[in-house]
C-alpha cells in the first residue's frame, strides 16, 4: 500500500544576497537568531544534520541527511522528528531554492513527500511560514520575529 503524501511550498522575496539567506539557513550561529534553532552539519551531500534547540537543553528536534549542496543557490535535505528519524517512511524533504532577482532574493521552500494528515504536514504548514518571515525580517532589519509566539486568544 502506498501512502499519500502531500506537499508545502513557501515563497518570499528577500531584500539581501543569495550568500546572505544561504549562510542564514546553513550556519547555526546565524539560524538561532532568526528561528530558535540552529541547523548543524558539514554541509556534504550524504552528511547528517541536525536541528537543535538553542536553548539549555540544547535538544535534537529535527534531524536528516543533506542530499543536494549548491552554495548559494540551492539545498536539499531529508526531514525527520528525532522521536521517528529510524522510520525511513516518516521522513520527508525540503528543497531551498535561493535565486537572485531584480536586487532581491526569492526564496521558495518546497517540503514535500509528508504524509497526508500527518502531525508534521500540520505543523510544517503553520512553521514554515514564521519561520521564513521571521528570516526576512532578520536578514532586512536585523532582528527576528518570535517564532514561539502563540496567537491571543479571542
Amino acid at each position: 500500500m502506498t501512502r499519500e503524501t502531500t506537499s508545502f511550498v513557501y515563497v518570499t522575496y528577500i531584500v539581501a544576497t543569495p550568500e546572505k539567506v544561504f549562510e542564514a539557513i546553513t550556519k547555526p550561529e546565524v539560524a538561532r537568531r532568526y528561528w530558535g534553532h540552529e541547523n548543524v552539519s558539514d554541509w556534504q551531500p550524504g552528511s547528517e544534520w541536525q536541528h537543535i534547540r538553542a536553548n539549555d537543553e540544547r535538544t535534537v528536534e529535527l534531524v536528516g541527511k543533506v542530499v543536494e549542496v549548491s552554495p548559494p543557490s540551492r539545498l536539499v535535505i531529508t526531514w525527520a522528528s528525532a522521536a521517528q528519524a529510524a522510520d525511513p517512511a516518516s521522513h520527508s524533504r525540503v528543497t531551498f531554492e535561493i535565486e537572485a532577482y531584480e536586487g532581491m532574493v526569492r526564496l521558495t521552500v518546497s517540503h514535500d513527500e509528508l504524509e497526508a494528515g500527518s502531525g508534521m504536514a500540520k505543523g510544517v504548514s503553520k512553521g514554515w511560514p514564521a519561520v521564513l518571515s521571521s528570516l526576512k525580517s532578520f536578514l532586512e532589519t536585523g532582528r527576528g520575529l518570535d517564532v514561539f509566539a502563540k496567537p491571543k486568544a479571542a
